[in-house]
């Protein structure tokens, strides 16, 4: 194992430089927080494919392709659908806002007073976002050093907090950069085929196991109707993939870019079905289908290759983690710390808000890698955070973007309304119900539509600024510097 430890080791060190380098480029808030706005299609592309194919994407996909063959793609399938809707549908109007948060676009198009209470929601989810990730370090580097499961959560959290506070969005952009190539080789170039071969070809596998396990529907309807809900409309309001949005260079490059890293997501997921129905076939009595991932790639791959496989496995949840991170930190930090304190902030104050951002990113950090110690359960806090994400969020945001007639006391009661009633039906038929999150979007659809058409309409003054703004006219951020291409 000693070439494979290095091969992590020296991932691991290129990770912490980046994060050094990083810090010399962020020198203002738009820097540290959007990358200075100003990514091309290439980076953003890559970035953007980078954060959304985490740990449960690669690890959890395999394990769902030994449970349910090739059907258990549609977890991650739907991920990509939402990308893909995200970046041909809204992208390029999101891009224009030129904000830094969720919050920030529900109090513009509201007229303000929105922000508070939906940043609540948002930290939360991101927050669990960023600890699930987190907690998946324990499974790599116990197959790695065989490693006590908080010491290896220290770990790989200490690595992605230190490059994260270091250069901000600068840092997490060049490092989801270099963890999208290792992805692209380890998982789709290197163990896909080699685990297709070891399993004996497409026609040894089809002839070892049962007709269901390559049945595009055999997970089932239902499991698919909502892996829809919670994914697919979850990557059109997540705050983590929003920022990335910012991160574009204008607003073709989001929705291009987005699309190639949709299309990416597509085959990334149908890789991880038929590397896990290659594992049933190898493997069939494995304990849990979480360990198929590891265990073709412990027992199968050649040395070497099995170091990149797992820094591949490592690169994508360090994707996904940072990601969740900054827009945690950034959500408490803007949404929720500088509105209680009563503060503005204006284009002038960028550079001596880095520092602010910086801290922030390093308390929420460690309260992570606190929050994945004390967590056990991945899939209850990963759904939990979902269904409060699109129960909450969805309808006041997508309501915001697409029905002029919704006004700020319909998007509170929206927010309110539907994030009680997920918790409360979670409370009621168990967290991993399906019930919470189709119960409380209707509840939060029924809030807002209701008590919109109940209240007076939206100020026109505050709309016309909305619709300036959403084409890219805002006169206080034409002087915004667009430096060269990245």
């Amino acid at each position: 194992m000693a070439v494979d430890y290095t091969v992590i080791v020296v991932y691991l060190a290129g990770m912490l430089a980046m994060g050094w380098w990083g810090m010399r480029r962020a020198k203002s808030k738009s820097e540290f927080l959007v990358a200075g706005r100003r990514l091309g299609p290439a980076m953003y592309s890559g970035t953007m494919a980078a954060i959304v194919l985490g740990g449960a994407s690669t690890i959890g996909g395999v394990g769902l392709g030994y449970q349910y063959g090739l059907s258990g793609a549609w977890m991650v399938f739907t991920i990509g659908l939402g990308l893909l809707a995200l970046s041909v549908f809204f992208s390029a109007r999101i891009a224009r806002l030129k904000v830094y948060t969720v919050s920030e676009m529900l109090d513009l198009r509201y007229g303000g007073r929105a922000g508070v209470i939906s940043g609540v929601v948002m930290w939360a989810y991101t927050l669990m976002l960023a600890v699930t990730s987190t907690i998946a370090y324990a499974t790599i580097f116990d197959v790695l050093f065989d490693m006590n499961r908080t010491v290896a959560i220290i770990l790989g959290g200490s690595i992605v907090v230190a490059y994260s506070t270091l250069g901000g969005m600068w840092s997490i952009t060049l490092t989801d950069m270099v963890q999208f190539v290792v992805k692209t080789i380890g998982v789709l170039l290197l163990l896909l085929p080699i685990a297709v071969v070891k399993a004996g070809g497409f026609s040894e596998m089809k002839a070892k196991l049962p007709t269901s396990y390559f049945d595009p529907l055999g997970i089932g309807g239902e499991t698919i109707f909502t892996y829809v809900l919670i994914y697919t409309f979850g990557m059109l309001i997540g705050q983590d993939i929003w920022q990335r949005v910012f991160t574009a260079r204008s607003d073709k490059t989001a929705k291009w870019g987005g699309t190639v890293a949709g299309t990416y997501c597509l085959a990334y997921a149908l890789a991880g079905a038929v590397i896990g129905t290659a594992a049933k076939v190898l493997y069939p009595k494995l304990g849990s289908p979480d360990d198929a991932f590891a265990t073709i790639v412990k027992d199968e791959l050649p040395v070497g290759v099995r170091g990149l496989v797992l820094a591949a496995a490592l690169a994508a949840v360090m994707s996904t983690s940072s990601g969740a991170l900054i827009a945690c930190a950034t959500v408490a930090n803007n949404d929720i710390w500088s509105r209680l304190r009563g503060m503005t902030r204006r284009p002038s104050e960028d550079h001596d808000e880095v520092g602010g951002n910086r801290l922030f990113i390093l308390i929420m950090g460690v309260a992570v890698i606190g929050t994945a110690i004390a967590l056990n359960n991945v899939v209850e806090a990963l759904t939990v955070a979902y269904n409060l994400l699109v129960g909450g969020l969805l309808v006041p945001i997508l309501g915001g973007l697409l029905w002029k007639r919704g006004t700020v006391q319909g998007a509170l009661a929206s927010v309110v309304v539907g994030g009680l009633a997920v918790i409360g039906l979670m409370a009621g038929y168990g967290i991993l119900a399906n019930e919470p999150v189709y119960y409380g979007l209707l509840a939060s659809l029924a809030a807002y539509v209701v008590v919109s058409l109940a209240t007076r309409p939206t100020d026109e003054t505050v709309l016309a600024t909305w619709r300036e703004r959403l084409a890219g006219r805002n006169p206080e951020l034409a002087s915004e510097p667009v430096p060269a291409h990245q």
